[in-house]
């Protein structure tokens, strides 16, 4: 493939090949099912259908909730299947900045080339808009007030400026779509500001009810949900539901599949036909203690 402009050539040679390709899949009622037969992801329909319209109209769009309900999983999927290119997932610090997710200048070859394209390193977020896919910001609370002012302009205007080398990128196609992902109450995190919020669209997440979560674990267990009991896994499922009002760490659907699954792993790996409510328990303390805080209720729960 040839490229006039060499800074569209390195994106390419950098990141083309962990950049895979498909069929791009845009009907809303077509993503939720290949969300779940693909991704093992049963995703609540208006999720989905929001997210679609806001793509159409080229909005940015804010999964706003709780840690452990998908969003980052879920929105890495949606921006994979509408660009039909594999997503670029970012996570955010406090340090964050320009020449972290756009491009900064290779110090030595700088030194004695310049600040030209052959100096120049393209980052994530100017690769995305080259190769016209999607990009998950994750956790952008996380960011300075000063990253997210420098997003502003391209959320705006679909283009990034590169002012050492005198170019501006534009959006070529549709695929280019930004998904952010944010845990309101986190703590270490700074707030969003009224001129950020204003532009995006927002998507509240919440825990799955019981009978949800329950569909989801199905899915995701697949034939070793057969070594757990009913029980077994009822009781999962309540003390889960505990430790979301009371530990000081809040087990998501994922902590539930990862407990589970380890509970019925550990069944097979000593020969047993199910699982019982000591493999349930060794599994439990494993996967959700994770705050010294939390061991006294967890001891209580798995009693």
């Amino acid at each position: 493939m040839e490229f006039e402009d060499p800074v569209v050539k390195k994106v390419y040679d950098i990141y083309g090949s962990v950049v895979n390709t498909r069929k791009p899949v845009r009907d809303p009622k077509k993503i939720l099912e290949v969300l779940r037969r693909e991704y093992k992801l049963i995703v609540k329909p208006y999720i989905v259908y929001i997210t679609i319209s806001a793509f159409m109209n080229n909005r940015p769009v804010l999964f706003e909730g709780p840690p452990g309900t998908g969003k980052t999983e879920i929105g890495e999927a949606i921006l994979t299947l509408w660009s039909g290119k594999s997503a670029f997932v970012l996570p955010c610090s406090e340090n964050y900045d320009e020449y972290r997710v756009i491009g900064d200048f290779h110090p030595a070859i700088a030194m004695v080339k310049g600040f030209n394209e052959e100096s120049f390193i393209p980052r994530p977020l100017l690769a995305a808009l080259i190769m016209d896919t999607g990009v998950l910001i994750d956790e952008i609370r996380r960011s300075s007030e000063e990253f997210q002012n420098m997003l502003l302009d391209i959320i705006d205007k679909r283009r990034i400026v590169v002012p050492e080398l005198k170019k501006v990128y534009k959006q070529s196609g549709t695929g280019f779509q930004i998904i952010f992902t944010s845990n309101p109450l986190d703590i270490a995190q700074n707030e969003l500001s009224d001129a950020f919020l204003r532009r995006v669209i927002r998507i509240e997440f919440r825990y799955p009810s019981m009978e949800e979560e329950y569909n989801i674990i199905k899915l995701r267990l697949g034939t070793l949900i057969n070594k757990l009991s009913s029980e077994i896994i009822s009781k999962a499922l309540k003390i889960v539901r505990e430790l979301r009002q009371k530990g000081m760490y809040k087990p998501g659907t994922a902590d539930l599949v990862s407990w589970l699954t380890l509970t019925a792993l550990l069944a097979d790996a000593k020969g047993k036909d199910r699982a019982e409510y000591i493999e349930l328990c060794e599994a439990g303390y494993a996967t959700l203690l994770k705050n010294p805080e939390d061991e006294e209720i967890i001891d209580e729960l798995l009693k």
